[in-house]
């Protein structure tokens, strides 16, 4: 294997033997012919991928596609039915709750366990065993056995170790999950530095933290390779996939194609040269993106604009935050909706909401339906937050229906693109403007 590579599986499947009655597995060992008594399962089949040296690649899909049967060929606690997979490097995995650890054991016979498996000697354990027990944080539990623990006291404790063996390759199957908020950040704040020299392979099913850490994703569908290439473009076509699973055979999603939307005029909000800026320094243009934004559509209607502009003119176009402005979506109905739906949700490039709003609180008041052929639109008025710098993505939609029971008749996902320049340091996902800040000595 390539020396560029951290992991290369080629052709990888997985086959079980389902057997109907127990009995049959006997008739199996001693059969006279060649009748088979059992069935083939492939809990994946023909998978194909190469994952580089220091690359993050997240692995999506629903539950019994295949990703924890995948991970499980990778650490080598599976042996493949079919292909073959080459690890370049030491590999750590957090698989299933508990898995590697004995129940009867204590935390600190788990950790000298876990950690000589990994390939650390029992110098190199002692040497790291006050940085793992204060990672896990766990108190004096760490010498007790581990059924008696919680589930996030298996977890803290299972990802302290992995977290201090010098692995090259770290694999994180969904245990994150049950972790307390506290621990979950400590554990993404490692997982960020780890990215930094390591290889990294992620599964969850929240799509934040995916596109958060990922900048590849794999989509495993019924045991096989579905879609592979950029976090953002992957995570949404799964989610037009499971919405369609959601609404069955009574609404068809139609992925859209570039330009098979109404073009709308073009309303730039451009950047005056020399224009005077506030302390915080900052330049926003919002470019309209509608004639090659993609998502779906079912055919019941349609967005025609998305556009944002401040609520007061001003002599100037420029956006420089903290002002009133509005996002105004613009739709036509093609069929009667009784209950439609407008919203918004700006996003970072990689596709994390940030911040939105939709008209369900006003429609949930006041039901106003649209017939067809009607024009209508949604306006929302906030103040403009001081985004760092770099470009902002507007995805819009269209729905019908009420909080619970709902359908997308209209998604864009790129429906507006917001580009942020700025001369000062933000802080956070999202800034405010702050009337004071002050420091001072109290005596």
């Amino acid at each position: 294997m390539s020396s560029e590579f951290a992991i290369k599986i080629d052709g990888i499947g997985k086959n079980y033997h389902i057997y109907e009655k127990p009995y049959h597995r006997l008739l199996q060992m001693f059969r006279g012919t060649k009748k088979v008594y059992y069935r083939d399962f492939w809990a994946v089949r023909d998978v194909s991928v190469a994952i580089k040296k220091g690359e993050t690649v997240g692995i999506i899909g629903r539950n019994g596609s295949g990703k924890s049967t995948l991970l499980q060929m990778i650490c080598g606690t599976l042996t493949p039915s079919t292909g073959h997979i080459t690890v370049n490097g030491r590999i750590a995995a957090l698989l299933e709750l508990g898995a590697g650890f004995n129940p009867e054991f204590s935390g600190r016979e788990n950790v000298y366990m876990n950690a000589a498996v990994l390939g650390l000697s029992n110098t190199d354990i002692d040497t790291r065993f006050a940085a793992i027990a204060a990672f896990a944080d766990i108190g004096d539990f760490i010498e007790q056995p581990v059924k008696t623990y919680s589930s996030g006291m298996f977890v803290r404790l299972a990802f302290a170790v992995i977290a201090h063996v010098d692995a090259d390759i770290l694999v994180i199957d969904e245990a994150l999950s049950v972790g307390d908020a506290v621990f979950s950040q400590k554990c993404m704040r490692f997982l960020r530095k780890f990215k930094e020299h390591g290889t990294l392979i992620f599964v969850s099913h929240d799509m934040g933290s995916v596109l958060n850490l990922c900048e590849r994703a794999v989509w495993l569908h019924a045991g096989q390779l579905k879609q592979m290439g950029i976090s953002k473009d992957v995570a949404e076509s799964y989610l037009q996939y499971t919405l369609q699973e959601t609404y069955g055979n009574d609404v068809q999603l139609q992925e859209l194609a570039v330009g098979n939307i109404t073009e709308v005029k073009d309303v730039p909000i451009e950047i005056e040269a020399g224009a005077a800026l506030i302390d915080y320094g900052s330049q926003m243009s919002a470019t309209e993106n509608m004639h090659i934004a993609n998502g779906w559509k079912t055919g019941a209607g349609e967005i025609l604009s998305v556009r944002l502009e401040p609520l007061i003119p001003q002599p100037t176009s420029v956006l420089r935050g903290g002002e009133a402005v509005r996002m105004v979506v613009t739709a036509k109905t093609h069929q009667d909706l009784d209950h439609p739906i407008l919203g918004f949700l700006v996003r970072d490039r990689l596709g994390q909401d940030l911040f939105g709003e939709n008209t369900l609180a006003f429609t949930d008041v006041n039901p106003t339906p649209i017939a067809a052929g009607k024009v209508f639109e949604g306006e929302f008025v906030f103040r403009l937050p001081m985004l760092p710098n770099g470009q902002y993505i507007v995805m819009a939609s269209l729905a019908n229906g009420d909080i619970v029971n709902h359908v997308q008749h209209h998604w864009l996902h790129d429906a507006l693109i917001l580009n942020i320049s700025s001369s000062k340091v933000r802080w956070g996902l999202v800034g405010i403007q702050f009337d004071k800040v002050n420091f001072k000595e109290v005596v």
